[in-house]
């Protein structure tokens, strides 16, 4: 019997990914990985300055490193990449499906949803703040949204290793699949008229989403209308915004409260 065409392009995918390798570089950024049981790693090129500053790091991985010059570091990278002698190929993580990361449990979790937040360095921040903050995920798409590179594993400084980051096919039905879960989301926009701190406090023992958008644009009209209410970070001024990654670090402290779990 033929497979239906859509099994087929399922199956093409899984094998894309599973073919799929990511560059991570800088002494953070490769540390964390060498350091994390959970990354399936490939290939570690070093200089010899950063093998001797990875040392520990190296033995514990059990990887045997490349050692070369400096000024012939063979790696595929943007020439305007910080490596900082250190460069290793890998794996981009797997951390499961949304209901296995997200299930609240006994706890009252956090999880920040982006919408079309593309840029690397903006997600690598967020997912940085989200693990100080303690949030249960990071939650982006599948297309349109920053996947997993060495620019985002640096920006992130060792956080990608540890904060789920995951990326779903649609991201309104994902904030459905949240709601069926018991979550409140609330999404960010500059115009609205409820402070976010407020609307925090009436959720405070309750798991919450915080749906940001894209710098511009914004919330897409679906994310919006699926938002249970819309809020602002309240501002001194009339004048002046917050970048995403700003905006995500601003709302997860304001909106940490009394919760139970992260």
């Amino acid at each position: 019997m033929k497979k239906p065409t859509w099994v087929i392009d399922k199956e093409r995918a899984k094998r894309a990914a599973a073919a799929q390798t990511v560059w991570l570089f800088g002494l953070h950024a490769v540390r964390d990985a060498l350091e994390n049981p959970a990354r399936q790693r490939l290939r570690l090129v070093v200089t010899r300055n950063a093998a001797d500053k990875l040392a520990d790091a190296i033995a514990a991985s059990g990887m045997e490193p490349e050692v070369t010059d400096p000024r012939r570091f063979d790696v595929p990278l943007d020439p305007n990449s910080v490596h900082q002698g250190a460069a290793l190929e890998v794996r981009p993580l797997n951390w499961g499906s949304l209901a296995e990361i997200c299930e609240p449990g006994q706890a009252s979790p956090r999880v920040v949803l982006l919408d079309r937040v593309s840029d690397p360095h903006n997600v690598g921040a967020i997912l940085r703040s989200a693990e100080v903050f303690g949030a249960r995920a990071v939650i982006g798409t599948l297309r349109h949204s920053a996947p997993e590179t060495g620019a985002l594993a640096k920006t992130a400084s060792g956080a990608l290793e540890r904060q789920p980051y995951l990326r779903v096919r649609n991201l309104a039905d994902s904030m459905e699949e949240l709601r069926k879960m018991g979550y409140v989301l609330l999404g960010l926009d500059g115009e609205a008229e409820t402070d976010l701190a407020e609307a925090a406090r009436d959720a405070a023992d309750l798991p919450l989403g915080l749906v940001l958008g894209a710098e511009g644009p914004g919330l897409r009209e679906r994310s919006r209308t699926t938002c249970d209410r819309l809020v602002k970070i309240d501002a001194a001024g009339e004048f002046g915004s917050l970048n995403v990654s700003n905006a995500a670090a601003v709302a997860l402290y304001a909106s940490r409260g009394s919760r139970s779990g992260a």
